[in-house]
């Protein structure tokens, strides 16, 4: 690279339009994430819409025990369809796969309106899961295009605000919608999956319009039948899992599924392995050990995230009689820990750089709320739920954004799209399984639960004074209960179907009759929470042993750049050494891959190396001797494989050994430094090389108006080196502010100019470190314009016009146009003469007024003119 390209490299985040290393300007990103937004908004909420509405959608579809196949069919075809979307967008571009999913989005969420059964709306919501498919993990996989890992909690904000929105609006418009018994004579039910339509529309419209991702071609072939098998192999054990309690797991139709999955399973993973990297999931990529224990806590993390989120809407509106839209109201609480936590951990990692204590704590603290939430009953206090909740959405909320950055910081930037969709697909597998296995649970225990709650109820002064209360036995509503206690109480467990069937009776009960049943669903909620919490803990075990490599400053665009010009792909790569306890350097995970190395941010412990081999140490430090703590060092061999990869301590030192002794290059870069690659020959001892890194530095001002001193929004403020090469350009925003990142230390030139406004030209000296402030005031740009005539009207072309000012000085001369206009721009204010000559000259004087557009028009007298 030359120095040249260098400087653009540093600053072309700065620059206007998409510099040749591929990043994107700050507008050029906001601009493509206002199109993600939107796809990843639609996505988001009908994750939460729904659950607050099945129970009154199931109601009035007469199913309420089979209404997990709502929701298990949705996530099926979105499970299964993720990771094709992932390898699609791989080979053909992002933008066309995030088109047609919103648009089956849309389709899907239109038929699901006109459901007549929960079979129906079973079969729409799986067509509807097929879009969704593509929308969260396309959103993702764009988001790791265009934002390098490090850099990504800068704009996480963007993306929580919109996930916290339909995470809050989702509940309680669908709780609002389902509680309504008509809106514009449909029931209110199904204006829940109407309200994504025009949405869709819109985030039609604008992603076509703003979603420009670069985005070069490769040739692959289409890994259909790896969508074949996985599809054969998942499907047969979803529905067992969902169908397992009514059939019997030992039944003739569950050993076919069985039999039907593992085969399904066995010949994908056969098919995958021809495939190789063309594989709808390269199993090359399960051998990198980020991917892989990142993909089986995704797994097991989302089997527990739904596990909790499927049944406490049901907790809180049958067991607390509270209305879809209040019970939406009452699941803030989790969305609020949920966006607290993402959004302190994104923040985190942006400073440190470090990530995985985030999903440790985060598993941790999911296991403590489902524990809690497994103490609940029918009496417990609201409050007493809220802060479980609480507790489970700010764990849930340490491990979603995280584990997916760590995932995309591990691979190369060619599997971007299906490494990210394979984080997608893995939590989504889980939440299938999940969501089935729990709901299962909960549904084949909640009639013997009731029927307990029955045999302790039954004898009670309460309940024994409900039966004998002429008004209890006067109204049909209790009908039901009176009739199970007419014939037993060992009929209790048909209290239970009953409930399965249709809960909303509860609600119509004398209070002391309901009790069993809100007794006995609460009940029945306990094995599901600590079967969860049992799962869960099996995440916070496996994250233990996540390696945690630092993060990139490349965007995936970038880094496949970098690949394209000859980098070694990740896989490829010999293992780095990782520092263990003893202080030793042993072979470990290759953590972001030669190109990543590069531009990595590292802030690692440094830990002491005895060499007693062949190797490298030395000192990294700034021009003035000062060490820099926390540089990356990366070795690399002569055929760019890396060979070994460690920090600087505390004062700057580094050790780094070798497998054997040769020439290889060291690799030097920490964050607001120059990266340094030195060329090392290396014998059969240790050899001594210090890196001397030149730090960058950031160049930031206001530019205002000189007269009034407010600032002047959309100017442009071009920034040039010492050998006048244009290092950068942006345009101030209604503030007026301007800022340069990752500038070498010299001299620059800072032009800033303005419609209306006289340019300023500024010598600028950046340090080596920290941030220069140069703040511009320019003079307001006046304009005069006018019309040069004779004396009966006529307009003198050619005409010339003398523009002085007040000492006498020309300041500017022109020549009439061909219909006697002229014109100057770019005036200070001031007095000024205007002259007017080609036959005898014509003075007049006149006052121009800063930033005003003035006119003064010019009479000649002689009789010819013209």
């Amino acid at each position: 690279m030359t120095a040249t390209e260098a400087r653009r490299a540093a600053t072309g985040a700065s620059s206007g339009a998409e510099s040749s290393d591929g990043s994107l300007t700050h507008r050029q990103i906001l601009l493509v994430f206002s199109g993600l937004m939107l796809g990843m908004f639609l996505a988001a909420l009908d994750q939460t819409i729904v659950a607050t509405a099945i129970r009154t959608i199931a109601d009035d579809l007469h199913g309420l025990d089979i209404q997990a196949w709502a929701t298990t069919a949705y996530l099926i075809t979105s499970t299964i369809s993720t990771p094709l979307y992932g390898k699609l967008s791989d080979i053909y571009g992002r933008k066309p796969f995030f088109i047609a999913a919103i648009t089956i989005f849309v389709v899907g969420s239109l038929a699901s309106s006109f459901a007549t059964s929960m079979y129906m709306l079973a079969a729409f919501r799986a067509f509807q899961g097929i879009g969704a498919g593509g929308l969260m993990s396309l959103a993702l996989a764009i988001i790791g295009d265009i934002v390098p890992p490090r850099e990504r909690a800068r704009y996480q904000g963007y993306f929580l605000a919109v996930f916290g929105t339909s995470s809050v609006l989702g509940p309680v418009v669908g709780g609002f919608l389902a509680g309504q018994s008509e809106i514009l004579h449909i029931a209110g039910w199904r204006w829940v999956f109407l309200v994504n339509v025009p949405i869709g529309i819109i985030a039609l419209a604008v992603v076509t319009k703003v979603l420009q991702v670069p985005h070069t071609r490769r040739e692959q072939r289409i890994d259909w039948w790896g969508a074949v098998t996985i599809t054969v192999g998942l499907v047969p054990l979803l529905i067992i899992a969902e169908q397992g309690q009514q059939w019997g797991w030992t039944s003739p139709r569950a050993w076919l599924c069985y039999g039907i999955g593992v085969v399904g399973l066995l010949l994908f993973v056969i098919v995958e392995r021809v495939m190789r990297d063309d594989a709808l999931i390269p199993l090359r990529l399960f051998r990198n050990g980020i991917f892989s224990i990142t993909s089986s806590a995704n797994l097991i993390i989302g089997m527990g995230m739904f596990g909790g989120l499927s049944v406490i809407p049901l907790y809180l509106q049958i067991v607390k009689g509270a209305s879809p839209t209040k019970a939406g109201l009452l699941l803030l609480p989790l969305v609020l820990g949920i966006m607290l936590a993402s959004i302190l951990s994104g923040q985190l990692t942006a400073r440190t750089g470090r990530y995985k204590i985030f999903p440790v704590i985060g598993t941790l603290l999911m296991v403590g709320g489902l524990v809690g939430l497994n103490t609940i009953n029918a009496d417990t206090p609201l409050l007493h739920t809220d802060i479980w909740m609480f507790v489970f959405g700010f764990g849930l909320g340490g491990c979603l954004q995280t584990l997916v950055i760590a995932v995309q910081n591990a691979v190369p930037a060619r599997d971007m799209g299906v490494a990210t969709s394979s984080a997608t697909f893995f939590r989504q597998m889980g939440g299938t399984l999940g969501t089935a296995v729990f709901l299962s649970i909960l549904f084949s225990t909640v009639g013997q639960k009731i029927a307990a709650a029955f045999a302790r109820t039954v004898q009670t002064p309460g309940f024994q004074a409900a039966l004998t209360d002429p008004s209890v036995v006067a109204n049909p509503n209790n009908a039901p209960v009176l009739n199970l206690v007419r014939d037993g109480v060992g009929a209790g467990s048909g209290a239970g179907s009953a409930v399965l069937q249709d809960s909303s009776f509860i609600q119509r009960l004398d209070p002391r009759l309901a009790r069993p049943f809100l007794e006995g669903f609460a009940d029945s909620m306990h094995p599901v929470f600590i079967t969860a919490a049992i799962v869960v803990a099996l995440a916070f075990v496996l994250i233990l042993f996540l390696k945690e490599v630092p993060l990139r400053m490349q965007s995936g665009i970038q880094a496949r750049m970098a690949e394209d010009a000859g980098g070694v792909p990740l896989e490829d790569a010999p293992p780095s050494f990782e520092p263990e306890s003893d202080g030793h350097l042993v072979p470990g995970t290759n953590g972001a891959g030669t190109a990543g190395a590069l531009m990595a941010s590292a802030t690692d412990e440094f830990v002491p190396y005895q060499q007693e081999g062949p190797g490298v140490h030395g000192w990294v430090h700034r021009a003035d001797g000062s060490g820099i703590v926390g540089a990356a060092l990366t070795l690399i061999d002569s055929g760019g494989r890396q060979i070994g990869r460690n920090v600087s301590g505390s004062d700057g030192a580094f050790d780094l050994p070798v497998p054997e002794p040769g020439s290889y290059v060291l690799i030097a870069s920490a964050a607001a430094h120059q990266p340094q690659a030195t060329v090392v020959l290396i014998g059969d001892a240790p050899v001594p090389v210090d890196v001397v890194l030149t730090g960058t530095s950031s160049l930031a001002g206001t530019v205002t108006d000189a007269g009034r001193g407010a600032p002047v929004p959309a100017a442009t403020a071009t920034l040039a080196d010492a050998a006048g090469e244009v290092v950068g350009s942006q345009v101030t925003g209604q503030d007026g502010m301007f800022l340069f990142d990752e500038l070498l230390a010299g001299a620059y030139t800072l032009v800033v100019s303005a419609e209306a406004y006289q340019p300023a030209a500024i010598g600028v000296s950046v340090p080596g470190t920290g941030r220069c402030q140069q703040d511009v005031a320019l003079a307001g740009g006046s304009r005069l314009r006018g019309l040069a005539t004779v004396g009966d009207g006529r307009v003198v072309p050619d005409a010339r016009i003398t523009l002085l000012d007040r000492a006498g000085n020309v300041v500017a001369m022109t020549t009439t146009d061909d219909t006697g206009e002229y014109a100057f721009s770019d005036l200070p204010e001031g007095d000024y003469t205007v002259i007017a000559s080609g036959y005898p000259p014509v003075a007049s004087t006149l006052r121009v007024n800063g930033g005003e557009q003035g006119q003064h028009d010019v009479r000649l007298s002689h009789p010819e003119a013209g």
